[in-house]
């Protein structure tokens, strides 16, 4: 996957920064300029996808990458099941919200990655900080210029009645509420996710019949083994599985609200 598997090789707050740009750039094309696009593909019946922005200012809606971990932090899971359960406008904002999380996951892994220090760290928190975030580009209040910002803070001092005072929040009051409103996403789906992520129930038997393989309880699809471990039920053909068997972990589970296995997925592709 261009840009994802094999990121740039960074060493400097520059490079870096030039990285975030133009993932930054990649992922307001997707939702603005070509957001019709952005739409289509992310069809609800479609696997778990996730919206990737790319170094050269492109984006990409794909499946996350197999391994784990992976080279760089994942973007929000399952985005494309939420697309038809509320406004559009409303899912757009969300997945903005999300995308600026993902960027600033990125840039600070690169920051980790690279041995920044404090005071690179600092620069490069800065010059992501004079860039409105696409939450606030995608609403339409993206914060003022430099210019701007200076010649209301020197009319403030004699500011006449009746004139608005702009409050512009700092990266750390954005963050807070990117992983905020994050949080209450999840809790949102939770409730649906809850009966896939517990294990298989046993099935009583009320002729009182085979009671010791009801005390074994359900298998996995997979492996054919009951042992205790994080489970999630197929939507498609109703038979549980370990996560492990699947490639699925509890923290990736949580975004997805319609779960196929990989046979319902591989049958699907071989019908269509």
């Amino acid at each position: 996957m261009e840009g994802i598997q094999n990121p740039v090789v960074s060493r400097s707050v520059e490079e870096v920064f030039g990285d975030f740009r133009g993932r930054r750039a990649g992922l307001l094309k997707a939702l603005s300029t070509d957001v019709r696009k952005f739409y289509h593909e992310c069809d609800p019946d479609k696997e778990n996808l996730c919206l990737y922005g790319l170094p050269n200012e492109t984006w990409e809606v794909n499946l996350p990458v197999d391994e784990v971990p992976p080279e760089l932090p994942e973007p929000a899971l399952g985005i494309n099941f939420a697309r038809d359960g509320m406004p559009e406008k409303d899912w757009i904002s969300l997945v903005a919200v999300h995308s600026d999380s993902w960027l600033i996951s990125v840039a600070f892994y690169f920051g980790a990655r690279f041995g920044f220090g404090k005071n690179e760290r600092k620069r490069l928190f800065q010059m992501i900080n004079d860039l409105p975030t696409i939450f606030e580009v995608i609403t339409g209040n993206a914060k003022q210029s430099k210019d701007q910002s200076a010649n209301n803070h020197n009319s403030s001092r004699t500011k006449p009645s009746g004139v608005k005072v702009i409050y512009k929040p700092s990266v750390p009051t954005i963050l807070f509420f990117i992983f905020s409103e994050s949080y209450l996403y999840l809790l949102t789906f939770s409730h649906i996710k809850a009966s896939k992520m517990s294990p298989p129930p046993r099935e009583d038997d009320e002729s009182g019949e085979d009671e010791e393989d009801d005390e074994q309880g359900a298998v996995c699809g997979a492996c054919g083994d009951n042992h205790d471990d994080f489970w999630i039920c197929c939507d498609a053909c109703e038979k549980w599985f370990h996560g492990k068997c699947v490639k699925i972990t509890p923290a990736k589970a949580e975004h997805i609200k319609h779960y196929k296995c990989p046979t319902c997925s591989t049958n699907k592709k071989i019908k269509a």
